[in-house]
């Protein structure tokens, strides 16, 4: 019997049919648009996708350059490159940075500052390159992060070179240091030029010479796995070195300069007049320059900010001061420029001189003067009642325009950069400066080097070197050699000879003024018979004193005591040194100041050559380092207890 399918299954036959076609439209249409778009990104967008995903697996890595070295003129390492672990980001690997760097924070103890810091370079720089988070890490900072490495996803540690200065504070004013880029010099530079590279000149000859020093990055192309890992190296070109330098500073002598001053303000300058090479350049206190290269604490910081003796202000570079009597000789030679008056010409002192018409005492440091007086005593015994008379005779024009010929009042030009130009006053200069006209007491001031006149350690040297050399202008300089660079050149102000009316032999008699100064004149206390040396002191007011006062020394605060200066010398037949010495608030330049110049004079005459002072061993280095960090932690700890004790006793009553 044939069995018939009822209505009932043929209608779910025909309702299961309509749903498989149904769904195969679908399927169809999916795999059309499937196809569509596979066939968009093969034959649209394949040069796009390869790239990316060549960039997966093949980066490129910046290969910064290794710093040149930094000597002085005998090969003395001054500036040297050390090996140190460094933690580096890159960017393109790092989700969430600021959440990466607040984890990282207690490890590498990083602050809020560093932070904002290295999220602002993040965002300057190329997104591939990588950014450094913390240079020189501790070996305990290194083992806390390995044991934390899979954590933190594109956060490496690499050995990376960076800079150290051997002798901490002893050159650090002229030197200067390298730090951390910051945000605004990112903005700047050359990225291309700095890619991979975290420090740049901050200060002193790491900043003048920046560009020599850098040297050139090159790359490394490696293939990673999807962990970044690297799998090999498929190309390199290698990085640049810098150019290393050469110093015209002698490192003996810029010791003997230091130790002289013996912890006392001051600045000490030395040049070769023959050449303009700057022998020693000192400021004094001094600070260390290698807690900058990584990032010094603020609370460090903010210690040598804050200090009121100022160990970060370049005192032989910035600081203005008046010069005193240093500035006699100069001033001479403009009596002879402009005729006023010859070797043979004399005036009588009684002590003190009045200008026409005016009761006034300009008196003279000696009592009851020095009676007649031709220029070489003026020079020999430091007769201020002389330079008064000369300068009333020259007036303030004539002695400015005389004067500005030996660098006062301008930029010598060295080397080294944020240097001051100190001042010589003019009427102009008053006028433009207070709106107000000269007086006449002004230029009598002016010419004993008080007054408005304002002059650095580096000038006055700067000066006596050319007096030493016969007028012979050569700008100083720090740069002896380096490949790459030719020799330190002044653009504004060329070398060159003086403008003088008078003839060599007049230098020559005032090199011959100031040898009878330092023999039995106020700098008789630096004559030494093995060699011939000139010299002239200064004593310079801080504190005006009243008409008919004298100079109490023991009634005034320690910062108000004069300052004191020498400049000089040697030998005085060919001269191969010339030195400028203040210290401030020294008292008297025979007794302080003078001393310091004669021991940077016996130096460079008689024992550099025989028995040089040499840096110390690296194992005595950080033997040094080691007290120094010892007596520092001792000294904290001694403040901080006594800190703790100060509520307590000043809660005490009153007994």
């Amino acid at each position: 019997m044939n069995q018939h399918s009822s209505p009932d299954t043929e209608q779910v036959n025909r309702i299961f049919m309509r749903r498989v076609i149904v769904a195969g439209i679908f399927i169809f249409l999916g795999l059309l648009g499937l196809i569509a778009r596979y066939s968009y990104l093969q034959l649209y967008e394949h040069e796009l996708y390869s790239t990316e995903a060549d960039n997966n697996r093949i980066k490129l890595i910046s290969v910064p350059p290794s710093r040149g070295y930094i000597y002085d003129r005998n090969g003395v390492i001054l500036a040297d490159n050390q090996p140190v672990f460094t933690a580096m980001l890159s960017p393109d690997e790092v989700t969430d940075p600021k959440r990466t760097l607040e984890l990282l924070a207690p490890i590498f103890d990083l602050t809020a500052e560093e932070i904002t810091d290295i999220l602002a370079r993040i965002e300057n720089n190329k997104k591939n390159d990588p950014v450094t988070v913390k240079i020189d890490l501790s070996e305990a900072q290194v083992a806390q992060f390995s044991e934390r490495k899979p954590f933190f996803h594109g956060i490496a540690i690499q050995s990376k070179l960076t800079r150290t200065y051997p002798y901490d504070e002893l050159f650090a004013h002229v030197i200067g240091y390298v730090g951390r880029i910051n945000d605004k010099e990112t903005k700047t530079i050359d990225k291309d030029r700095y890619a991979g590279t975290d420090l740049i000149g901050k200060l002193g000859i790491e900043a003048q010479y920046e560009d020599l020093l850098l040297g050139q990055p090159g790359y490394q192309s490696v293939e990673t796995d999807v962990h970044n890992n690297i799998l090999r190296q498929l190309d390199t070109k290698p990085s640049t070195p810098g150019n290393d330098i050469y110093l015209s500073l002698d490192y003996g002598l810029q010791k003997v300069a230091q130790d002289q001053l013996n912890g006392r303000r001051g600045a000490v300058v030395a040049i070769d007049p023959r050449n303009g090479d700057v022998l020693a350049f000192v400021s004094n206190p001094s600070y260390d320059p290698n807690p900058f290269i990584s990032g010094i604490s603020f609370k460090d910081y903010g210690a040598l900010r804050d200090d009121i003796d100022q160990p970060l202000y370049n005192r032989a570079l910035q600081g203005m001061y008046p010069p005193g009597s240093t500035i006699k000789p100069f001033e001479g030679l403009g009596g002879i420029h402009y005729g006023l008056m010859d070797w043979d010409s004399t005036i009588y002192d009684p002590g003190y001189f009045t200008l026409p018409g005016d009761s006034h005492r300009f008196r003279d440091w000696k009592r009851g003067g020095h009676g007649t007086v031709n220029l070489t005593k003026s020079i020999m015994q430091s007769v201020d009642t002389y330079y008064y008379k000369l300068a009333y005779t020259m007036g303030i024009q004539r002695l400015h325009d005389w004067m500005v010929r030996f660098g006062f009042g301008s930029e010598t030009g060295i080397d080294l950069p944020n240097e001051k130009p100190g001042v010589f006053p003019s009427p102009q200069w008053k006028k433009d400066t207070y709106d107000k006209g000269w007086l006449p007491g002004e230029t009598i001031s002016v010419s004993i080097g008080q007054g408005y006149f304002l002059a650095t350690p580096l000038q006055i040297a700067n000066a006596t070197a050319m007096t030493a050399n016969l007028g012979q202008h050569i700008t100083p300089h720090l740069l002896k050699r380096s490949e790459g660079a030719v020799r330190f050149d002044a653009i504004e102000k060329p070398d060159g000879q003086i403008e003088f009316n008078g003839t060599k032999l007049d230098w020559l008699r005032m090199r011959s003024a100031m040898e009878e100064t330092a023999k039995h004149g106020t700098a008789r206390a630096i004559y030494n018979p093995r060699y011939r040396s000139a010299g002239k002191t200064g004593t310079a007011q801080v504190k005006s004193i009243a008409q008919g006062k004298s100079y109490n020394k023991a009634a005034l605060d320690e910062r108000h005591w004069d300052h004191a200066w020498f400049n000089g010398f040697a030998p005085v037949e060919d001269p191969e040194i010339a030195v400028a010495v203040l210290v401030e608030n020294g008292g008297g330049g025979s007794t302080t100041a003078a001393p310091i110049g004669k021991a940077l004079m016996d130096y460079w005459m008689l024992q550099r050559e025989k028995d040089p002072i040499l840096p110390p061993t690296a194992a005595e280095i950080r033997a040094i380092r080691a007290q120094k960090a010892l007596d520092k932690a001792q000294l904290e700890a001694e403040q901080e207890r006594l800190a703790k004790l100060a509520p307590a006793t000043a809660e005490k009553p009153a007994e």
